[in-house]
């Protein structure tokens, strides 16, 4: 299992995925960003699962990144028009 963190534009985008996560099984919870992440909204989802969730039609999502063993993140989705920070 790997833990992934969810950035989105909007608070209820990071609650909608929450509990698209939870209603799969996996553990998952709300939290504010991490400062080195940064946020349009200051929150995102904490998740730990098997590979990445990725929802069609839950176009809320700013990023995605994989939580890394040694603290840092590596960034595996960004929407499209966003320039990388």
């Amino acid at each position: 299992m790997n833990t992934y963190i969810a950035t989105f534009f909007m608070h209820f985008g990071s609650i909608r995925y929450e509990r698209m996560c939870k209603a799969k099984g996996y553990e998952a919870r709300t939290m504010p960003v991490p400062r080195s992440l940064s946020s349009s909204c200051g929150t995102c989802v904490k998740y730990t699962a098997p590979e990445p969730l990725y929802d069609p039609d839950h176009d809320e999502m700013e990023q995605m990144v994989i939580c890394n063993d040694d603290g840092s993140h590596t960034r595996i989705y960004q929407a499209e028009g966003l320039e990388l920070r």
